[in-house]
């Protein structure tokens, strides 16, 4: 009888939370790119190809963490499993890890009229939780081409949902130049996410980003239709932890872009902001998961294009 094929990918979480936490950070685009490596599995999501978010899933979130990788002939590099999926797909299913519990813990609110709500969904002496009735999650894929399958099992009920994997057709990441580095800041990311509150309310259309050796050394500029606003960083050079610049740097970009990564702002612990010579921004989030683990989220937007003969702008496209 010839061995069962192993899967070329197969992990297993005891909590979803930080997959959840990292995920949601991406999901502004139908479809991401899946990319499974020994260290870890990818999703990177693109809009346009002025704007891409990406979550790494460390091997380190994961209890167990498989990858059968095939062996390469002669001196052929490794191809590594690659395809695309719904995210919301993805985040709807791992949002079912807990609900039995919780489930159960109505139900029995429900038929005691006395039970008190508050403590409705709070862990009690019989919960899962203080009884250590831990559950799973199984993340798995069979070969290539195969649907990417979900396994919820806790509290002696299994729930398995298989979503359609498609042909890869990752674009190539924005191009940042980390030799060519005009500045780099890293602060704390829930100043980053007030100051974008501040600018909020006039409804912006395009966000300016000014990076000077001098005061105010750091302004957020948004501008509309309703008019403009703007937060300078000019008495708060203590609030940046590090401040490198090598020139005056002014870029614009589409709000819209930016507010998309406010998610990562709100669960970071710190962001680096970082301009190239082309204007590329990138902000990267360091995040503290559950269990002292530490991950990271990546975006990158394009500018728009300025032009010196009108100073009309665009949104720069490849």
């Amino acid at each position: 009888m010839a061995p069962e094929a192993q899967p070329v990918f197969r992990a297993v979480a005891t909590s979803t939370k930080p997959l959840l936490q990292l995920l949601r950070c991406i999901d502004f685009a139908p479809r991401v790119h899946v990319q499974i490596t020994e260290d870890g599995v990818r999703f990177a999501a693109d809009h346009a190809r002025v704007m891409q978010g990406v979550a790494f899933l460390d091997k380190a979130l994961f209890s167990s963490y498989t990858v059968n990788l095939p062996t390469p002939e002669d001196d052929e590099a490794i191809e590594l499993p690659n395809f695309q999926i719904s995210l919301s797909s993805i985040l709807e299913v791992i949002q079912i890890f807990g609900a039995v519990d919780v489930a159960t813990r109505a139900q029995k609110a429900d038929q005691d009229p006395y039970r008190s709500n508050l403590r409705n969904y709070r862990p009690d002496a019989f919960s899962n939780q203080t009884l250590g009735i831990s559950g799973t999650c199984t993340l798995l894929y069979a070969e290539e081409g195969d649907p990417f399958k979900i396994t919820i099992e806790e509290s002696g009920v299994k729930t398995t949902a298989s979503l359609t994997t498609y042909l890869p057709e990752a674009p190539e990441d924005i191009p940042f130049d980390r030799n060519n580095l005009s500045f780099k800041i890293i602060m704390q990311s829930r100043t980053l996410l007030d100051a974008l509150a501040e600018i909020s309310p006039t409804a912006p259309t395009k966000l300016s980003i000014v990076v000077t050796k001098s005061s105010p050394y750091l302004s957020l500029v948004g501008s509309g239709d309703l008019g403009s606003s703007a937060v300078d960083f000019a008495r708060g050079k203590d609030l940046l932890e590090t401040f490198s610049i090598q020139d005056r740097w002014s870029q614009h970009y589409k709000f819209d872009f930016i507010k998309s990564s406010t998610e990562a702002m709100r669960i970071a612990n710190k962001v680096s902001l970082r301009g190239d010579g082309q204007g590329v921004l990138s902000l990267q989030f360091m995040v503290d998961v559950e269990g002292g683990k530490r991950s990271f989220l990546d975006f990158r937007f394009v500018p728009f294009i300025q032009h010196d003969e009108d100073d009309d702008e665009a949104e720069e496209e490849d």
